[in-house]
């Protein structure tokens, strides 16, 4: 699944569709990951955030480029924290460049 199939979805939905994609149910998955299914119905549906370490499971167990699906997680969670500032925007901003810089800074 290239990048540009992710953009706009929400994490849950993608691995929805790239489960019902691989013909896996969600008790399957949730097996392969080792987490309830409860749960993992909870992630899909956008009810619940996956941790890191699930999202790693799931793009493996789902054939997913890790690094792709990371970034929709990590932006999402980012998005959903700063959605109702006035500033949003100037936020994101500031915060590339303290990201550049920190690492610079490493």
């Amino acid at each position: 699944m290239s990048r540009i199939s992710f953009q706009m979805n929400k994490v849950g939905e993608i691995i929805r569709n790239k489960r019902e994609e691989n013909g896996l149910l969600l008790r399957q998955l949730a097996a392969i990951i080792d987490v309830d299914t409860a749960i993992l119905s909870k992630i899909e549906r956008g009810e619940r955030k996956a941790r890191r370490e699930q999202i790693k499971k799931i793009a493996k167990a789902l054939e997913l480029n890790e690094k792709d699906l990371m970034i929709e997680y990590l932006s999402e969670n980012i998005a959903y924290e700063i959605i109702d500032e006035d500033s949003a925007m100037d936020v994101l901003k500031i915060a590339e460049d303290k990201v550049k810089y920190l690492r610079r800074k490493k």
